[in-house]
This record gives C-alpha cells, structure tokens and sequence, in this order.
C-alpha cells in the first residue's frame, strides 16, 4: 500500500525557512522524505538553519539567499533551484513581518514593506514556481496565514492585512490551477513562540496572559505543532483538498 504521506523524490521550498515555524516545517517535510530548499535573507541565520537541518533531519539543504518581495531575486531562485534539484513539486510561503504600530502613526512606506513581503512575496513565489509544478504534473503550495486572517489587531494593521489577503490568494490560485492538478490550501497558526511573537509579547502589554486564557489546549503553540498538517498538505493524502484555510491554534478560533 502506498504511503499516502511518504515525499521521498519531491523537492520542497521553504520560504523564511531559516527558523520558527519555517524551519520545523522543513524538518518535518525532510523527515518525510523531501529534498529541502531554504529561503531567506538573512544568509548568516540561514547558514545556521541548514546545519540544523542537516544534523536533525540528516538532510542537506540546498539554502538560497533571496528577498521574496523583489521579484529577480525571486525568480532566480526559481531558476537555482531546478539547476540544483532539476525539478520543485512543493512550496511552503512562510516569509513574513510585522510592523507594529496604531494604523494613525503608520507611513504609507511601513504599510507597502510588510504587504510586499507577506503578501506579494507569497504571489512572486507561487507565480514563479508554477512552471515546474506543471511540468512535474501537479504539486502543492501551502500559504502561511495567522488566526489574524480571521480576527482585527488594531496593532497590526498591516500584517493582519495581509494574512486576510492570503486566505483569498489561496482560494483564487487554488481555483485558477487546479486543472493543472495544483492544490493550495492556507494554514493558519494560532499564537506561537517564535521570535516574531517574543517581539509581539515586548511590545503590547498583557497579549501573553490573554492569549493563554483563551486558548482550550492551555499553552501557546510550538513550531513543531504546525508540522504535522504542512506534510498532509504537502502530500499525497490531502490530494483533493484545495482552497481551504485550517487552523492550527489549539482551539483559539472555536472559544470566546
């Protein structure tokens, strides 16, 4: 019987791969069999990434260094990538930012840095990946949301900007390439301990504490919680699932 999860031959990009959820999502791709592609620009924590990757996973690598808002960085890494591995069948869009700041105090400037990035960077990736993915017969994109796809932070306005427009990129590219056999579905963390939510938990006083009191599972997420459904999304199992967005939050979304 075929193992429905099994991604042994299948080539994955991870973007912002170089820690957090990025990187256990990696890890867990690899443990599964994918040959790993990292994603970042920060080269030296990149570095630092693969030899994790490597010693944990036993897998090497290939680590790229590439702003995923500018578009020739974005394509050349497409081109990298099918040099190096000679095809690409996944892709994991988790680069992303946050500015933090009252949406009154915000320059136009700080809006379009964390939108290019979250968002448009997410397109660039997928757009710049279709070609293979089609040539390879079908494939997988899994888009990185937040729970502030579906709830307000008045803090981030942006970056919960963003993470709605995710869910509906996802929908709509899941729509346009499913002839193309092409799935994309959207995961959406709830609050995990990252080094993004270390700087969230600095900044607004209090978010920690009522975060927790809502959360049925009674602890914030891990990175390693996401694992798990990036490599159902990333697999065979999941092939006829496709425009969806899951949350993984222990249960945030279904409590008041």
């Amino acid at each position: 019987m075929m193992n429905l999860f099994d991604l042994t031959g299948k080539v994955a990009i991870v973007t912002g791969g170089n820690g957090g959820i990025g990187l256990a999502i990696a890890r867990g791709l690899a443990q599964a069999g994918a040959k790993i592609v990292l994603i970042a620009r920060n080269a030296a924590k990149l570095q630092e990434a693969g030899r994790i990757l490597t010693q944990e996973a036993g897998a090497v690598p290939l680590t790229l260094t590439a702003d995923v808002a500018n578009p020739d960085q974005v394509a050349a890494a497409a081109v990298d990538v099918r040099k190096s591995l000679g095809r690409i069948d996944i892709l994991v869009n988790n680069a992303g930012m946050s500015i933090r700041k009252p949406p009154q105090a915000l320059t136009l400037q700080e809006w379009h840095t964390v939108l290019d990035v979250n968002l448009t960077g997410a397109f660039l990736m997928a757009q710049a990946v279709y070609p293979a993915l089609k040539q390879a017969g079908g494939g997988k994109i899994i888009n990185i949301g937040s729970m502030t796809s579906l709830f307000g932070a008045g803090y981030a306005v942006p970056y919960t900007a963003s993470k709605g427009g995710i869910v509906q990129l996802s929908r709509s590219l899941a729509a346009a390439w499913a002839p193309d056999n092409i799935q994309v579905n959207a995961i959406l963390p709830g609050w995990v301990e990252t080094e993004l939510t270390d700087a969230a938990r600095a900044q607004v006083s209090g978010l920690y504490e009522r975060v927790l009191a809502r959360i049925p599972a009674g602890r914030w997420a891990k990175p390693r919680d996401m694992t798990g459904t990036a490599i159902w999304l990333a697999s065979a199992a999941s092939d006829y699932v496709t425009g969806t967005a899951i949350p993984v939050d222990g249960g945030f979304s279904s409590s008041i």
